[in-house]
């Protein structure tokens, strides 16, 4: 993954923490609660491109321990 998927996540997660803000402030429930899922999909994202990016370290220590690069 990458830093620019890291940007992109943490993006939606503001723009779900706005949108959640702007429901509480208008007692709209249906954009409170449409904001809060936007903040899920984006830390739910998130953890998927960190659990990546470790699994690909993993696979890279391991190439990098059978050909003798360090």
């Amino acid at each position: 993954m990458g830093i620019e998927d890291d940007a992109k996540n943490k993006a939606e997660e503001m723009k779900g923490r706005g949108k959640e803000a702007a429901g509480s402030l208008t007692d709209n429930e249906d954009l409170k609660n449409e904001g809060k899922a936007d903040q899920g999909e984006a830390q739910g994202k998130q953890k998927i491109a960190d659990a990546a990016d470790a699994v690909k370290g993993k696979v890279d220590d391991v190439k990098n321990k059978i050909t003798g690069n360090n």
